[in-house]
């Protein structure tokens, strides 16, 4: 994939003060950010659901944290090959990070479908058919803007903030381990608004937000609202297709 580089080919563009701070150090700080979020969030829950839990979880559950970690790490690794100027080894690693978002995809659905039917044989919990909408969402965005990030590798503005927004939508399973977030449905809310902060970035470098968060973001908060609907309200269509899904 192409570099994530702070500016387009060939328009490079230096800025002083607080704004050449933002512009050179934004994306590098959020690629800190997501290990301390993810972390936080984890480490309430990794004990009792995953290391020492009462009942095993499947199998699937420890390949999707190993990839789903991983995903983080190698932002976090692109965004230092980036800030040192590394460009050649960060667009050679950079189609790892395709092939490893392209395994995520499919293990994403199959860890949501066997720990739904896990929940539901093994811990009798209510509602798995509906909130199942949930994670496939969330699947089904990362996927999505990962795609568009590496169809438009080659546009260095467009392909850091899809990849940006795709890690983003990782983060809704760690703040919703935390029992307010997850209780008041505000797991979406907070990762949209790191999105947010991209958009501020934005403003302060280029005094202008970049139509492609501006449609994004607006799609997924639409698709957000719709999800967090049809979870709560048991629609029925959802739940034959999930209970389909599930068998």
């Amino acid at each position: 994939m192409a570099t994530l580089s702070q500016t387009p080919a060939g328009a490079m563009k230096a800025f002083g003060g607080p704004r050449g701070l933002v512009d050179k150090y934004f994306y590098f700080a959020m690629a800190l950010l997501f290990p301390v979020i993810v972390f936080w969030g984890f480490s309430r829950t990794i004990d009792q659901k995953l290391l020492h839990p009462a009942i095993k979880p499947p199998v699937i559950l420890w390949f999707h944290s190993v990839v789903f970690s991983s995903w983080i790490v190698f932002f976090l690794f692109q965004s230092v090959l980036v800030r040192t100027r590394n460009v050649k080894w960060h667009r050679f690693l950079g189609w790892f990070g395709a092939a490893l978002g392209a395994t995520m995809v499919p293990l994403g659905v199959a860890t949501a479908i066997g720990m739904s039917r896990f929940d539901a044989n093994q811990l009798h919990q209510a509602g798995v058919e509906s909130f199942l909408i949930i994670p496939l969402f969330g699947i089904t965005a990362f996927g999505t803007l990962v795609a568009l990030a590496i169809a438009w590798r080659k546009n260095p503005e467009l392909h850091r903030r899809m990849l940006f927004v795709a890690t983003c939508t990782l983060l809704d399973a760690a703040f919703d381990r935390f029992d307010f977030i997850f209780d008041h449905d505000l797991g979406f809310f907070c990762l949209d608004l790191i999105i947010g902060l991209g958009m501020v970035r934005d403003l302060l470098v280029n005094r202008h937000i970049h139509r492609s968060y501006l449609i994004t973001l607006s799609l997924l908060v639409a698709l957000q609202i719709l999800s967090l609907y049809v979870w709560h309200s048991e629609a029925a269509w959802w739940v034959r297709i999930a209970h389909g899904i599930l068998g």
